[in-house]
């Protein structure tokens, strides 16, 4: 049964507090991260090594209860690690199949850390995946139940074969080590964290909202997106064409996905 929106709104209020309270320094990251939930749309937490991307999102995804894929991108990284191995038995029978349980194809919550290290064949699987929802294998398009992706990575990229991924993450937050002034607080938070750890105490963590409450938000935008008001698309249009006009790249697909987040 689908929650009423009021405690949907109180139970991701629970999980931005318990994310803020655990991370130091990070309540913009937070916030950022779920509205990426709520708009259904992607995040990619960018900065260097040991600023608690990884932690984030592991800790979100606890809170979540949803199916939850996450895995370490390198070059070498093959498709059957991230999709599903090919089934073989399908195989003999001349169907190019995979076996994707507990698979990328069938979470709903994914976290892919240093995304763009992958090889352009998982790369252009996932243009598909992030934008369409969709998933190719042996011809065939199968639909994923994707509610959000996650990725992290220690710079953006400047290689043009990135870009179409780079341009599926429709939100991107910075994630930088602290700055003195809050650096024994850092200390005091870290060593709590990892006395947790230690116990064993996340595991024993309960989930404070639903993949199901989140899909059900989601429904939501098809009919408020269609009342947008026409006085707001002309100044909407004008503040895109502003911001290209300073040399920021805003393609006509993000233009679009951005309306979501103001509805």
């Amino acid at each position: 049964m689908t929650l009423p929106k009021t405690e949907i709104a109180q139970r991701l209020s629970a999980v931005a507090r318990t994310l803020e309270s655990t991370f130091l320094g990070k309540s913009e990251t937070v916030r950022l991260m779920l509205v990426a939930a709520v708009a259904g749309e992607h995040m990619l937490l960018v900065g260097p090594p040991g600023t608690a991307k990884s932690a984030l999102v592991r800790l979100f995804a606890k809170l979540v209860d949803a199916r939850y894929f996450e895995y370490l991108l390198t070059r070498f990284t093959e498709p059957n690690e991230i999709f599903g191995p090919i089934d073989i038995q399908a195989f003999r029978q001349g169907n190019y199949q995979r076996r994707m349980e507990g698979m990328l194809p069938q979470a709903e919550i994914v976290f892919l850390d240093e995304v763009f290290k992958a090889s352009s064949a998982i790369l252009n699987s996932l243009l598909g995946v992030l934008n369409e929802r969709l998933y190719t294998v042996g011809g065939t398009q199968i639909r994923v139940p994707l509610l959000s992706a996650f990725g992290a990575s220690n710079e953006v990229p400047n290689d043009e074969d990135l870009m179409a991924v780079f341009d599926r993450f429709l939100l991107r937050g910075r994630s930088d080590n602290l700055d003195s002034y809050h650096f024994q607080d850092l200390l005091v938070r870290g060593l709590e964290h990892a006395a947790n750890k230690i116990a064993d105490e996340y595991d024993e963590l309960q989930p404070m909202l639903r993949g199901e409450d989140l899909r059900a938000v989601h429904a939501q935008f098809a009919q408020r997106m269609r009342s947008i008001p026409e006085s707001f698309l002309s100044q909407y249009k004008g503040l895109v064409f502003q911001i290209r006009a300073e040399g920021v790249s805003v393609s006509d697909r993000r233009a679009v996905k951005m309306l979501k987040l103001f509805v």
